[in-house]
């Protein structure tokens, strides 16, 4: 494939002069585009109009246009390496170690729109995927989920975690992407729930508190096991 030729100098100038505001408004204005017709059907023209940028400045920031979209996923990402340390520091115990956890998930809803936008770029990709929900699977969301379930395998004395850790690793997370894809719901019943920051700040201690009652029902179901395990068997008769 042939490349094409590189955009004229004094468009690049453009792009430098404006800096950090035409990246975040190609952003912005790629997010909205994007949810709304899919990766196919929008084109880096219309993302550089709507956004009021040389269109320039997209290849120059991205590369081009798979590069803006790895960008917006990539931005909005709640599993970064910065994230996974601070909730599975050993130092913590659990109910810390979640409240960290459900802290740094949530934070997007405060975002608002943005939350909502992301949401639906989300259910797009998994509509009609490029490839890149694939990528946030295996570099963001499957380091974290593997962070999770070491962290809930050394707070319930399991040296090896297997299926039912993974099982209650993913219940836990279930608590707060729920109040992501049902945002839409929730605004419509009780918007008092998500309207604010302070709203979403409540629901972080209620989400520890949740996530607490079902590990210790799995902490139980481990104990009950490991004690019918060691009970001699009886002889027959």
């Amino acid at each position: 494939m042939v490349k094409p030729p590189p955009p004229p100098i004094e468009d690049l100038r453009k792009v430098r002069a404006d800096g950090a505001q035409s990246r975040e408004r190609l952003l912005l204005t790629a997010m909205r585009l994007f949810s709304e017709r899919g990766f196919a059907q929008t084109s880096t023209r219309e993302i550089a109009l709507a956004a009021g940028v040389n269109i320039a400045a997209i290849s120059y920031y991205f590369g081009d246009k798979a590069g803006l979209y790895r960008a917006i996923f990539a931005a909005q990402s709640p599993h970064s390496m910065d994230d996974i340390a601070a909730f599975t520091d050993p130092a913590l115990d659990l109910r810390e170690a979640l409240f960290v956890f459900y802290t740094r998930l949530i934070a997007p809803l405060k975002q608002g729109e943005m939350a909502r936008m992301c949401m639906r770029l989300w259910l797009r990709e998994t509509l009609e995927p490029t490839g890149v929900q694939q990528e946030e699977i295996d570099n963001g969301i499957k380091p974290s989920h593997a962070g999770l379930v070491m962290l809930l395998a050394r707070h319930l004395g399991v040296a090896k975690p297997g299926e039912d850790i993974a099982r209650l690793a993913f219940c836990v997370v279930s608590f707060a992407v729920q109040l992501f894809t049902t945002r839409d719901v929730i605004d419509k019943i009780s918007p008092e729930l998500l309207n604010s920051d302070q709203a979403i700040d409540a629901w972080v201690a209620r989400l520890v508190d949740y996530a607490e009652a079902i590990i210790h029902v799995e902490q139980a179901r481990l104990a009950t096991a490991a004690t019918k395990k060691n009970q001699p068997r009886k002889k027959k008769a």
